[in-house]
């Protein structure tokens, strides 16, 4: 699948080869072993020796380190793998999971935000919907992507399709992974707020079942744009909330510098989010994160969307809009 002049969604490095991977600060140690180990088995080829014992041993090593090192992540550290620019995006994920995808373009008003992807697909047997934000890899598609910031069109793009799944009878899937909405001033003027509230109202009530996955950045109405759902799951390293962490940190402290404490206050992760009963599940994520075994991330999420569209489409559509109504209005605690 292509998604702009022919250059492939998934990132041009090879994940196998440790020397290409774009390697965040607290994976350095693992990635050193992991390059110790392919010299290790270059020069056992080269010189034909058995080096098999001392590979072994590497092998065992970096995979306890790596036990280790991403059981203890912290919150900024999970806030920094929902960014990392080899995870899987949305249309990557259609490759593996969907089949028949057919995308839809234009909102019918103004114009194709192409950082909101949007069409129909098969899953498992059935027709659905899918809508999710999409960034880019390279600077190009980056670019052509907007970074994954939508504007007001592409929310109405995303709320025409829904519209026509519900019309259909077909359930909606979507996918979730931007820092927000974009803040320029012409989608201002185009009514940017407008289009993210309308989209709340009428997920709201759309009469038909509702599944948003979390697989990489959840930021504000950037996000809950398209995440009124019935069921909400997130991947175990991504992060939801009402702002970034430098978003935070640069109103409360003045500096983007102390995004890490901002991220610790606003209790941001998957883990806080599943606490606090805003999220439905957790989706496991292969050692090292989903950039590191795409396929096995994706077959993860295949089970939690199949598990939760065959319990959502037995439901009947006014049960389906009420409960959707009373999970959202159950969300958070208060006192008089």
């Amino acid at each position: 699948m292509l998604c702009l002049f022919d250059v492939p969604c998934r990132c041009v490095r090879n994940p196998d080869n440790p020397m290409e991977r774009f390697t965040l600060d607290f994976e350095k140690p693992i990635i050193e072993l992991e390059g110790r180990i392919a010299d290790l088995r270059s020069y056992a080829s080269v010189e034909r020796i058995d080096l098999s014992d001392e590979i072994t041993k590497l092998e065992r090593k970096v995979e306890n380190l790596r036990e280790e090192v991403y059981r203890h992540l912290t919150r900024w550290q999970r806030v920094q793998l929902a960014r990392h620019p080899d995870r899987p995006y949305t249309l990557d994920y259609v490759e593996m999971m969907f089949g028949d995808w057919i995308e839809l373009h234009g909102d019918r008003a103004f114009a194709d935000d192409k950082a909101i992807v949007a069409g129909f697909a098969t899953f498992e047997g059935r027709s659905v919907a899918v809508v999710g934000h999409q960034k880019g890899r390279d600077t190009k598609q980056r670019i052509f992507r907007n970074f994954g910031q939508p504007r007001p069109e592409g929310y109405r793009k995303a709320l025409r399709i829904m519209q026509l799944a519900a019309r259909s009878g077909l359930s909606v899937v979507t996918f979730i992974d931007t820092q927000g909405a974009y803040p320029g001033v012409g989608a201002e003027e185009r009514g940017q707020a407008e289009a993210i509230a309308v989209n709340l109202r009428e997920m709201a009530i759309l009469p038909v079942p509702i599944v948003s996955l979390v697989i990489g950045e959840g930021g504000s109405g950037g996000a809950l744009g398209i995440g009124v759902a019935d069921r909400i799951y997130t991947q175990e390293n991504t992060y939801y909330s009402v702002i970034t962490p430098e978003g935070c940190a640069s109103i409360l402290w003045r500096s983007a510098e102390h995004a890490p404490k901002a991220a610790d206050a606003m209790k941001i992760t998957p883990k806080d989010l599943d606490e606090l009963g805003i999220v439905d599940g957790i989706v496991s994520e292969p050692g090292g994160g989903a950039h590191r075994a795409p396929q096995k991330a994706a077959e993860e999420l295949t089970t939690v969307l199949e598990g939760a569209l065959e319990e959502l489409e037995k439901l009947d559509p006014d049960t389906l809009v009420t409960q959707r109504i009373e999970k959202y209005a159950s969300i958070g605690t208060f006192s008089e």
